[in-house]
């Protein structure tokens, strides 16, 4: 079942291993496959403690950026005053590239975890905004309506209807947002931070040792997909409650 789904992915590792060794490619260059592997079953205590720092990262900056773009696509949605300033203000956010704002996060929020965290919720925060606004707004008509008429308040309505009708659009954001958390915490580590797979590829970067560099990637790539098929597993149980 597995070779069926990911041959294409055995197929690109097969040819890149065939690619080096055919054009005897120096390890500076680019290792084979195996040299990378065995690098990281090989020397597994050289990758945990920064796997575990990329993955503390992740998770405080998914969760951060997740919660706060449901807070403000509620606020958004609650007050028209509020609608008018934040909008615009999350489409500058989102226009200006995150790369291009770490100068500005490493002034403020210095060199390390705080900065790697602030990057992921960044990250995380745009695309939870805008999908659990659009399940605010597109509650169906009539079940808006039986409350209206039932005179229910509008803190019961969000409450009993609206958030309900979001969790779907919720779990959607869950899957986009979750594996670009892992790599924009890789990326802020590589840039900002002191620990982390950023980090270790950075160092194996300056030391010249490739195959802890591609091991680095590898462990960052593996754990992204993985993360993007545990939320989509999540968002096809849980989606269907809420219809």
């Amino acid at each position: 079942m597995l070779l069926h789904r990911y041959w294409t992915v055995l197929a690109l590792v097969l040819a890149w291993e065939l690619w080096v060794r055919l054009r005897n490619l120096n390890e500076i260059v680019v290792p084979a496959p195996y040299v990378v592997v065995s690098d990281v079953f090989g020397r597994p205590s050289a990758y945990t403690g920064a796997l575990a720092h990329t993955l503390l990262n992740s998770a405080v900056g998914l969760v951060l950026g997740m919660g706060l773009g449901v807070c403000c696509a509620v606020a958004v949605w609650s007050s028209r005053l509020l609608s008018g300033l934040l909008t615009p203000l999350m489409l500058i956010m989102r226009s200006v590239p995150v790369v291009a704002m770490i100068p500005v996060i490493a002034f403020v929020a210095g060199y390390g975890a705080a900065a790697v965290a602030t990057v992921t919720t960044l990250v995380s925060f745009f695309p939870t905004f805008v999908m659990v606004l659009s399940g605010l707004r597109s509650a169906p008509a009539a079940m808006t309506d039986v409350f209206t008429v039932l005179g229910a308040s509008r803190p019961m309505l969000l409450r009993r209807l609206l958030l309900p009708h979001a969790v779907p659009q919720l779990l959607v954001a869950l899957r986009l947002t979750a594996p670009s958390a892992v790599l924009a915490a890789m990326l802020a580590e590589y840039l900002l931070g002191r620990d982390g797979l950023g980090t270790l590829f950075a160092e194996a970067t300056i030391f010249v040792a490739p195959q802890r560099a591609w091991g680095g990637a590898l462990i960052a790539t593996v754990v992204s997909v993985a993360c993007f098929v545990t939320a989509r597993g999540a968002e096809r149980r849980y989606s269907p409650l809420f219809r």
